[in-house]
């Protein structure tokens, strides 16, 4: 019994002195190693590798996320909110399993459970989720040989798209996004492409009580290729929503997007250009929106001095029959700061930083943001896409501007801290609302993966 475990360790310590990468998405991590006895094993990773039988490729992977996060708003929302007087606590748990049964065939399951301690308006739809399954799918390779691969997955899974500026996994809130349907995966020596038919699971607060939401659905192609220093994403996807509020009223809303996006890198120089044009149909209304998005970046030494750039439409006239609201779909969490006080709808914003690495474990970025709308006749929404503010009628342009400082420690694989303060200045839009406080936000949280 105490070789057969020395075995494990030594499977699982890895087959170089590199250790493992820790994914954000559990199931991108690959554990299946070769013994090699020189390599010491590390806490936690006979966990890693677990052989379930003699036969090779049948062994199964534990793991788990444990976040603990505080949040402190003063004037949240610009004082349309309660007070916060002394903040709230989010924890978030999270255990996987990953059960390989040879080359071809795999299950992944993980559940959730999501607290909110303190919040003086209690918790909000997506901080409170006390026990659920977040995962749980099969995976099947059709066929594999030396230059291509076609997978099918099927079942309860994150999705996380190019940027996930559309499909994301919302790792932001306390309880991240999931969907329930089927992903089928094409890969190939330069290209690879990904069909997807899938509907997002609606968060409830009990126990195993998560559905999927049928109100809603997402199809599309995802197609990502080639290069070595920079690549190309296109794709296309379909979204039917049986009721959807803007500016312009409650409909119906069938949205198709065609997107693209230029990313890499090239000697000091990253960058990551995204271009997205909207049609379909909102209730009678013809859906005509769009979006741009930049993100630049110069790296020497310990610093790297960033440009984030983006626009995404508004609608012009509210009482006409075309419809040019943006829609960002399913995106990432945090799409702006942390303290995501607006969405990617109807806006414009111009976001320098600076980030100084002081170490390979730690980073302090300060930075700022500044909004506009890009319609004038459309109002601002929040990230899930419900309206703050209605526009027509008003003539300011300017919502605002913040300013932002981040602090990141990772002193371990396993082991992270961040800290964030925020102060958010209202422009001429948000105090013509009757929105005129400023907004300060501090978040503090420590993540701990195995």
């Amino acid at each position: 019994m105490r070789s057969k475990l020395l075995a494990w360790m030594i499977l699982a310590s890895g087959c170089s002195a590199t250790p493992q990468e820790i994914h954000m998405i559990r199931y991108e991590e690959s554990w299946q190693r070769t013994r090699q006895e020189s390599i010491r094993p590390r806490l936690l990773d006979p966990l890693k590798f677990i052989p379930l039988r003699s036969r090779d490729g049948w062994f199964a992977t534990v793991g788990g996320d444990v976040r603990t996060r505080y949040e402190y708003f003063k004037n949240p929302s610009w004082g349309l909110e309660p007070p916060d007087d002394s903040g709230y606590l989010l924890q978030r748990y999270m255990v996987h399993t990953d059960f390989h049964f040879g080359r071809r065939i795999r299950f992944f399951g993980q559940l959730k459970s999501g607290i909110e301690n303190g919040r003086s308006d209690g918790p909000r739809p997506l901080d409170k989720d006390k026990l659920d399954v977040h995962q749980g799918f099969f995976e099947v390779e059709m066929w594999r040989n030396q230059t291509s691969a076609f997978a099918i997955r099927a079942g309860r899974q994150e999705v996380s798209l190019g940027s996930s500026r559309l499909v994301g996994i919302r790792e932001g809130p306390n309880i991240r996004l999931g969907f329930d349907g089927a992903r089928a995966t094409l890969r190939g020596s330069k290209w690879s492409v990904d069909l997807l038919v899938l509907r997002p699971v609606e968060t409830k607060r009990g126990v195993f009580d998560d559905a999927p939401d049928h109100t809603q659905s997402l199809w599309g192609v995802y197609a990502t290729g080639p290069g070595r220093h920079t690549k190309l994403d296109l794709y296309y996807l379909g979204l039917d929503r049986r009721v959807r509020q803007f500016e312009q009223g409650r409909a119906r809303e069938q949205r198709h997007s065609f997107g693209a996006r230029y990313f890499g890198k090239k000697a000091a120089w990253d960058f990551d250009y995204e271009t997205v044009w909207q049609g379909g149909s909102f209730g009678p209304a013809a859906i005509r929106a769009w979006t741009v998005a930049s993100n630049t970046g110069y790296t020497h030494d310990f610093l790297r001095i960033g440009l984030k750039a983006d626009i995404a439409s508004g609608d012009r006239n509210p009482s006409d029959r075309t419809l040019g609201t943006f829609n960002a779909l399913f995106p990432k969490g945090a799409y702006f700061n942390q303290a995501d006080l607006l969405g990617p709808y109807n806006i414009a914003d111009l976001h320098p930083s600076v980030t100084f690495r002081l170490s390979d474990k730690v980073s302090i970025t300060p930075d700022a943001d500044f909004f506009w709308r890009q319609s004038l006749g459309d109002g601002i929404y929040d990230m899930p896409g419900n309206l703050i503010a209605a526009g027509a009628g008003k003539h300011g342009r300017y919502i605002g501007s913040n300013i932002n400082i981040a602090v990141a420690w990772q002193p371990t694989r396993q082991f992270s801290l961040e800290a964030h303060y925020l102060r958010f200045f209202p422009g001429p839009f948000l105090k013509s609302s009757g929105l005129n406080l400023p907004v300060n936000f501090v978040g503090l949280w420590t993540t701990f993966r195995f």
